[in-house]
């Protein structure tokens, strides 16, 4: 089963990395704009092989991209310094309306999954692009808030004394400072938390989450305020998407796509639990929410909406 990279800075050859490590795949092709990167990264990425999984690893064009089953999509560019959010976006959206036909050209098949930032935004143009070759928006996907979600329940797991995957509990919406930790639907065990940490005599109380609000939603600032960028927890999600995909697990995964209706605005592409397997995304489950936690998830699809509406992303 082969799958396709392009972009191979941090994210796009961490992904690569994870998948060695876990044996996701049978051949990853890296592309790159800067070949000589994707060569070595490839290199570099055969040299674990031995040690890990029987993965065939090579660099090459979109070309090679043919027969892949999934593409990851890492491509993009860096913030400048005294750049608008806006200005960045439209950079980005250049880049994307360049690969995009680019990589579904060479292959039609492929499940897109995309990883640029803004998650949301980009995953709405993919998306829209892939409209002119005939695909539907159910076979583009982006990585949302699924690297929000992993932080929320390791640092639950962390405060409960429990291993974080047999916490459930989601961070909805878009990726980013408007996201939605969905307190009331946590369960650990099946239990629900509160019920949990009565059982348990766990304290756990409003200043307790209010610190875990703030580290979920503030991480990605603190690792690249200490280290410049966030790499393996996004390369390990990108890692378990793909293994999903390529393995029609039908995993619920809080992965972003289009959305055809949702509180009253058409074809928005916001971060929800949904189904995934084989064939991309399968079907959505919108949660049932309190109103406090309804009214904040519809406030943040209203941040991503303006935002496609910035770009002129057609709504439909």
């Amino acid at each position: 089963m082969k799958v396709g990279i392009v972009g191979c800075g941090f994210v796009g050859s961490t992904a690569a990395y994870a998948m060695v490590m876990e044996g996701v795949g049978r051949e990853i092709v890296l592309v790159d704009k800067n070949e000589t990167r994707s060569r070595a990264e490839a290199n570099d990425l055969c040299h674990a092989v031995p040690f890990a999984h029987p993965l065939k690893i090579s660099a090459g064009s979109y070309a090679d991209l043919k027969g892949s089953r999934a593409v990851i999509i890492a491509a993009g560019v860096n913030q400048k310094p005294g750049e608008s959010r806006l200005e960045l976006l439209q950079r980005n959206a250049a880049v994307f309306r360049e690969v995009v036909p680019e990589v579904l050209t060479n292959a039609p098949d492929a499940i897109l999954v995309v990883a640029t930032n803004p998650v949301d935004v980009m995953t709405h143009l993919a998306a829209h692009c892939a409209m002119a070759h005939g695909i539907p928006s159910s076979r583009i996907l982006g990585s949302g808030t699924m690297l929000d979600t992993a932080r929320f329940r390791t640092l639950l797991g962390c405060q409960l004394g429990v291993d974080s995957q047999h916490i459930h509990g989601y961070v909805l919406g878009e990726h980013g400072d408007s996201e939605v930790l969905t307190w009331s639907i946590v369960t650990v065990g099946g239990i629900p938390l509160e019920d949990f940490c009565r059982l348990r005599g766990v304290q756990f109380d409003a200043d307790q989450r209010q610190k875990i609000d703030h580290d979920v939603r503030r991480a990605a600032y603190s690792i690249i305020e200490g280290k410049g960028a966030t790499y393996y927890g996004i390369g390990s999600a990108l890692a378990r998407i793909i293994d999903v995909i390529l393995n029609d697990q039908r995993a619920i995964l809080t992965v972003c796509t289009p959305i055809s209706k949702m509180w009253g605005a058409a074809n928005i592409t916001v971060s929800l639990p949904h189904l995934v397997g084989g064939e991309g995304v399968l079907a959505v489950f919108p949660p049932i929410l309190p109103s406090g936690e309804e009214d904040s998830l519809h406030a943040s699809a209203g941040v991503v909406r303006t935002a496609i509406e910035e770009l002129n992303i057609p709504s439909d």
